[in-house]
């Protein structure tokens, strides 16, 4: 007797899994450059809601060697089609220079920034401390019932810390969202 049943791609314990990679959604990493102007960061924002792509960091600094011009630092997930449509329609905007995809250029370095204050108990306390001091994170403020530690590194590091903090005691958490740049020589510019 033949059997016409065929393994489902979510079906537990199959051999084989057949997933369509255009439905996969993965984390992908912007740097576009923008003019430096009032209203651009509203402009491209307004991209991201208009389509209900979720925007999971978001940093804006001028480029040091030209004032005229801004880097926006993107990170959002979506699938490969979804992930193209936001690239052409970022690139559509006028004062869009260029749009980068750190994440399918090659290698880059992500860093993160964050302020996580911790309110606990004495051995909690001792305990924060020396969480701390694996991480590398140091002590930016304190009080008799309370720390502020700044850490710095990877997004996963700082999740790491933050999940270990959580575990001590009541926290305040501000992050300053991922700065990224491609690794190599080359530059990213106007």
């Amino acid at each position: 007797m033949a059997s016409n049943a065929t393994a489902s791609p979510q079906q537990p314990g199959a051999a084989y899994t057949f997933q369509d990679p255009d439905k996969e959604v993965r984390r992908h990493t912007f740097a576009v450059i923008v003019d430096n102007e009032p209203g651009v960061l509203a402009r491209v924002i307004g991209l991201f809601a208009g389509r209900g792509y979720n925007i999971e960091s978001l940093t804006v600094s001028t480029v040091t060697e030209d004032e005229s011009v801004s880097r926006i630092n993107i990170v959002t997930t979506g699938t490969a089609m979804i992930i193209e449509q936001i690239k052409a329609q970022l690139n559509r905007l006028v004062p869009v220079h260029n749009v980068h995809d750190l994440t399918i250029e090659g290698p880059s370095v992500e860093k993160e920034l964050a302020l996580v204050k911790v309110r606990a108990t004495e051995h909690q306390r001792r305990e924060s401390l020396r969480i701390a001091d694996i991480f590398g994170a140091t002590v930016a403020d304190t009080t008799l019932e309370s720390f502020i530690f700044q850490i710095g590194g990877s997004p996963d590091k700082v999740d790491s810390f933050i999940e270990l903090m959580r575990a001590l005691g009541e926290t305040e958490i501000a992050r300053s969202g991922i700065v990224a740049v491609s690794r190599g020589a080359s530059i990213t510019s106007v």
